[in-house]
């Protein structure tokens, strides 16, 4: 294999790759007629990018992800040469040569499931930015570290959650398709999220789940979803509504909660016209802030983790929202007053009071 490429989109296009991949995957690069393709898989995920490049010797290599990718990053030069020299793949520029060793395991890139539809990447990113965040980190319970995304007639439809909260995201699709029901390692969508451009491609089959846009297409292994669904959470039992700018409910959050206990709990007191913000720790003194509000209903003060309640209110931005408290330890519903395209709807789960 013999290849010249512009430095900054080959970079780019490996880089893509290896953030998607494990962190010790090996990287296929495949040399042809079409130009460059950069794929890679592991035993979850599989991603396959195009790039341009002028091909003098077709041939195809697998390489260490990691040090290709940071090679590539580091490099000044407008040109680059990608060069296979006996076992290795030297990376070749002016006044400088750096050679990867060739790795001797064969890497088969599945095949991209059928596509059942499309949804604007923006949306998508805008949605993904809120739900996949709210998936659990704790790989020993891998059924909440993952989105569930769920297809419909005209609508596509993002659930996550940790135990303590829950994210739902609802944004139109541009086509009817064959419905989706996976269960979505939030990683791999957050880090779509980061990348994915104009026109996402929704694939699936029984057990894979695919994204695709511009040159791009990711799959992964799916799990069963069916047990993460907001019907799971009572909330019909709204006795309290408050309505205030996400903003400032944010800004007033994250300076209260400097004083909150080790938990990082805040008490919410809702007033006549006001919600009152309040936390105490014995060796930091304590905090009160009062913003207007809209109230219906009757006063009450729940207690929530501050940093549960400024996740949900991030995906809020710019917005008004509101409020649904219900009684005792039920979840607290936040929803934009005015929902646009993505429709966000977050469950908060209330902190006992010390």
């Amino acid at each position: 294999m013999d290849l010249t490429a512009d430095t900054r989109s080959l970079s780019s296009a490996v880089s893509a790759a290896a953030r998607l991949l494990s962190a010790r995957s090996g990287l296929l690069l495949r040399a042809g007629r079409e130009g460059l393709t950069v794929g890679g898989s592991d035993s979850e995920r599989a991603v396959r990018l195009t790039s341009d490049a002028m091909v003098h010797t077709d041939g195809e290599v697998l390489v260490p992800a990691g040090p290709l990718a940071e090679t590539l990053r580091m490099l000044d030069g407008d040109l680059v040469r990608l060069v296979v020299e006996g076992s290795r793949l030297a990376v070749r520029v002016e006044g400088g040569r750096f050679a990867l060793p060739l790795l001797s395991r064969e890497l088969n890139l599945p095949d991209m499931p059928p596509k059942v539809s499309e949804v604007d990447g923006h949306a998508l990113v805008t949605a993904l930015r809120t739900v996949a965040g709210t998936a659990a980190k704790d790989d020993a319970l891998p059924m909440f570290t993952g989105v569930r995304v769920q297809s419909f007639s005209r609508e596509l439809r993002l659930t996550a959650s940790d135990r303590y909260r829950m994210a739902v995201a609802t944004l139109p699709l541009r086509s009817e398709g064959e419905p989706i029901d996976a269960l979505v390692p939030a990683g791999l969508l957050a880090e779509t999220a980061k990348q994915a451009r104009g026109i996402v491609g929704l694939h699936g089959d029984r057990t894979r789940f695919g994204l695709s846009w511009a040159g791009v297409t990711v799959t992964t292994a799916v799990l069963d979803a069916g047990f993460l669904s907001e019907k799971l959470i009572e909330s019909s039992t709204v006795d309290t509504t408050v309505e205030v700018a996400a903003d400032a409910l944010a800004a007033a959050v994250r300076r209260v909660g400097v004083y909150a206990d080790e938990r990082r709990v805040l008490t919410l007191e809702v007033g006549d016209s006001q919600l009152r913000l309040a936390s105490s720790k014995q060796d930091t003194g304590e905090a009160e802030e009062t913003l207007k509000a809209e109230v219906s209903g009757g006063r009450t003060s729940p207690s929530f983790q501050a940093r549960y309640l400024l996740d949900a209110l991030q995906g809020f931005a710019g917005e008004r929202v509101r409020l649904d408290i219900q009684p005792g330890m039920r979840a607290c519903v936040i929803r934009a007053v005015e929902p646009g395209d993505v429709e966000l709807t977050y469950y908060v789960m209330p902190m006992l009071p010390r």
